[in-house]
């Protein structure tokens, strides 16, 4: 069986489409999706629901069935050889006599990248990898990171004026930014494991940081707070406080950390630098607690600690067509900053496009641990 470019091209996306239903599911699992084809006919199809479940192409052997013989499968990751939550894939691949597998882009995992697109070729199955595989790299570029480091992949979000304003110099923030922006980032925080910002934001806002999607799920809620000076009835604490996770330092107060704990929050005390969270340390943690993606939505002083340590992988920007001015209102990154222009951070794979009545830009940090291309969250 052989299939044109655009032939592949087009089944590719079509498993990528399928993974995609998968964002925000799969942690610490990759999203991916699978089709089995036959001729110009899909008898099977499936994706990676949510981690501990089948596996794409398991899902789509069972609705194959006998159809699977003689049948050529696309796939945006390596099949797996080796035993996880649940068995490998490459050995039920070769057992259902898949003829033909194209697959995006190797398992980045350096201890068993190839091994299971080599377990394929043994058993004398045709094997083809690299179709879309910028666009396969991108959907997976938070577990790329992950499984080669151990720690989430961190994307910065603003929402800033255009000079460069997150809030005005009485600190009104709300709303900087139209209501379509807003929407957008509720769908970001559906599809991200965990939500990050400075205890600040939680005394001048108290927000309930939660994804308001229909049919979504909130992500982990994590608040920097070195000294513990998170209110009693600050809403994150409300509403499944299981879910909030404080970070803090050896400053807490002992009182303080009793009572938190005992309301069912987890509380990290961590290194730290200068009385603040060390964040290498937070997102060593968070690695270690199978968080693949943190959104940050920090003010200007976590946002800065942010770019001065160089942990950022990625940056959404929201621009309203609004000027604050002056030299009093909240800028967008805090902190010393750059002393030269060489030291300046640069932006490197940008896409640029309106949402609403805003400028949104989506870029990823030079050096940093960004994909070739990438598919939009939207």
């Amino acid at each position: 069986m052989k299939f044109a470019m655009k032939d592949d091209e087009r089944w590719m996306s079509r498993a990528l489409r399928l993974a995609q239903r998968g964002q925000g599911r799969t942690s610490p699992n990759p999203m991916v999706g699978a089709v089995l084809v036959k001729g110009e006919r899909v008898v099977g199809e499936g994706y990676h629901v949510r981690a501990g479940e089948a596996h794409a192409e398991i899902v789509a052997l069972k609705e194959a069935g006998g159809e699977a013989r003689g049948a050529a499968l696309y796939i945006n990751l390596e099949p797996c050889s080796h035993h996880g939550k649940t068995p490998p894939c490459a050995p039920a691949l070769i057992e259902a006599g898949v003829k033909r597998v194209f697959v995006g882009m190797e398992d980045p995992n350096p201890a068993v990248k190839g091994r299971g697109l080599e377990m394929l070729r043994q058993a004398g199955i045709d094997v083809e990898v690299g179709i879309l595989e910028k666009a396969c790299r991108s959907l997976n570029e938070a577990f790329s990171k992950y499984i080669r480091t151990g720690k989430p992949f961190v994307i910065l979000k603003i929402a800033s004026t255009l000079d460069g304003k997150i809030a005005t110099r009485q600190g009104e923030s709300k709303w900087i930014t139209g209501e379509a922006s807003r929407r957008f980032a509720h769908r970001l925080r559906n599809r991200v494991d965990g939500l990050l910002v400075g205890i600040g934001t939680i005394l001048n806002d108290d927000p309930m940081l939660t994804a308001r999607v229909r049919g979504g799920r909130d992500p982990y809620r994590i608040i920097l707070d070195s000294r513990l000076r998170i209110p009693d009835k600050a809403k994150v604490l409300a509403d499944d406080p299981g879910k909030t996770i404080i970070a803090t330092t050896e400053l807490a107060p002992e009182a303080s950390l009793g009572r938190l704990e005992k309301r069912g929050v987890r509380v990290l005390i961590l290194d730290s630098r200068g009385g603040r969270v060390y964040l290498q340390s937070l997102l060593t943690t968070l690695g270690e607690m199978e968080m693949m993606s943190l959104l940050v939505e920090g003010g200007s002083e976590v946002n800065g600690s942010f770019l001065k340590e160089g942990l950022i992988d990625k940056m959404f920007l929201f621009f309203a067509p609004k000027l604050i001015g002056g030299v009093e209102a909240r800028g967008i990154f805090g902190g010393s900053g750059a002393a030269t222009l060489e030291e300046a951070l640069v932006l490197d794979s940008l896409k640029v496009k309106k949402i609403g009545e805003d400028l949104f830009i989506e870029g990823y940090p030079k050096k940093s641990f960004k994909a070739e291309s990438h598919l939009p969250f939207s």
